[in-house]
């Protein structure tokens, strides 16, 4: 109920209004039965946007902190995010892995929407990345196919990192289902898996445009990060006590070439 309330009556009518988003391709989504949307992951607000312009209801696998809070936050936190559709799934790997897994197939097999983003979380820098193989388990065990789909604007409308989202045009376009009941009872098959999320990750690719970097958005997350704290230990080293001006000029000079180290990360 408080899914239909939010899209409905009192966030979707706002969001409209707001962002005034488009849709290509909605007819691709099938009326009934189950069938998995998979996306990249721009933003935060991907979640928000896609089932807003979506006639049927979405279900997304949602890391659990969200559903962990306490206190009066916590409370809010859990009934806001099991009310536009999301499940709590524990995503450290292992067991957790399976469990998730298993959610999926439930949904599914109830002949609901499910969604999924292949990268397993946000992109860092706009770029598309190598896709987890989960998406192409869950659409072998299950049967159903897989509708490729791609968010447009979102990571300009709300930034990683800003609460308050600018107001902006966004979009989503639909491309047409892919069928891999070829590979029916090949789901234990880990090169028949990669095989199927390679051809997910470039239907999203020739949808959306986006460059692709064939490794992890995790990996490159970290990457980044290791590369933020290099360079604050070096501003921080260049600016102790005794240290000249010229080392403060150099420790500047290799902040500002982040775009060439991550170039270089990229291709590593």
């Amino acid at each position: 109920m408080l899914y239909w309330t939010l899209k409905r009556v009192l966030l979707g009518p706002l969001l409209r209004v707001l962002f005034r988003p488009w849709v290509e391709g909605g007819e691709h989504v099938p009326r009934q039965g189950g069938a998995i949307l998979a996306s990249n992951h721009l933003s935060f607000s991907d979640s928000f946007f896609l089932p807003l312009m979506c006639e049927r209801r979405i279900t997304f696998l949602a890391k659990s902190d969200y559903f962990t809070g306490t206190g009066l936050k916590g409370w809010f936190s859990r009934s806001f995010f099991a009310g536009v559709g999301q499940v709590p799934i524990d995503r450290s790997g292992g067991r957790a892995s399976e469990a998730a897994l298993n959610t999926g197939l439930r949904i599914l097999r109830r002949g609901e929407l499910l969604g999924l983003y292949p990268e397993g979380t946000r992109s860092p820098d706009g770029r598309l990345y190598r896709g987890r193989t989960g998406v192409a388990r869950m659409a072998l065990e299950a049967g159903v196919p897989v509708i490729p789909v791609v968010m447009v604007g979102t990571d300009k409308a709300q930034p990683t990192g800003k609460i308050i989202p600018n107001i902006t045009r966004v979009g989503m376009r639909f491309g047409e289902p892919l069928d891999f009941s070829r590979y029916e009872g090949m789901a234990g098959d880990r090169f028949v898996l990669r095989s199927i999320t390679d051809e997910i990750m470039y239907a999203l690719m020739e949808l959306s445009g986006q460059e692709y970097v064939d490794m992890y958005a995790t990996s490159m997350k970290e990457r980044i990060l290791a590369a933020a704290k290099e360079k604050a230990a070096r501003l921080q080293e260049a600016a102790r006590p005794g240290r000249t001006n010229e080392d403060l000029e150099q420790a500047l000079d290799a902040v500002d070439d982040e775009p060439a180290a991550r170039s270089r990360a990229s291709s590593a």
